[in-house]
């Protein structure tokens, strides 16, 4: 397991990690809110403005306040181009 800080002392396993995207399109606004609706939605913003969806593969969508950029650079570390 590689914990992957997503921001204010939340941290998500790397492996269970299906994607990071932006929230601004309308797909992910609808994933977002079939998980609030579903209760598979995790907000680790801290009452911050949500810029980035981490979409797990056990179906559950984490909400962070880093940028998606930010997130992919912690979990892209040990990849070189």
């Amino acid at each position: 397991m590689k914990p992957v800080n997503i921001g204010f002392g939340n941290i998500v396993n790397e492996n269970r990690i299906v994607a990071v995207v932006s929230p601004e399109a309308a797909p992910v606004k609808r994933i977002v809110q079939v998980a609030k609706d579903s209760g598979t939605a995790i907000d680790a913003t801290c009452g911050r403005k949500t810029r980035s969806v981490i979409i797990c593969d056990s179906g559950h969508v984490v909400l962070s306040a880093l940028m998606p950029e930010t997130i992919a650079g912690k979990t892209a570390s040990d990849i070189k181009d």
